[in-house]
């Protein structure tokens, strides 16, 4: 049975928007960080690949999300990100990738 996948979309500063897949959440040193994976190609983002924002909430009862430009804390995420998906064979390459939105 397929299971329906978290959509999310980004708008970029320009205002462009871009629809992303939501791979997981991984919570670190009390900042909630978001992983997606964008659906299809766009002038900043490439389909193939999954980006790591820092979520923080807004006054709309929604979230901003800021992308994470530090290498250290990128790197960090990342393999908290692989950690909590190595049950469902994450080897932390996300091209072709489905199985992190659809883990339980």
């Amino acid at each position: 049975m397929d299971e329906e996948k978290d959509l999310i979309t980004l708008t970029d500063e320009d205002g462009k928007e871009i629809q992303c897949e939501m791979l997981d959440t991984v919570e670190m040193n009390g900042k909630l960080y978001v992983v997606v994976a964008p659906t299809e190609d766009s002038e900043e983002y490439e389909a193939d690949s999954c980006y790591i924002f820092q979520a923080e909430q807004n006054d709309e009862e929604g979230f901003d999300l800021t992308p994470v430009e530090d290498e250290a804390e990128l790197d960090a995420v990342f393999e908290e990100f692989k950690k909590n998906n190595s049950d469902a064979g994450c080897g932390g390459d996300c091209s072709g990738c489905s199985g992190c939105g659809d883990k339980k």
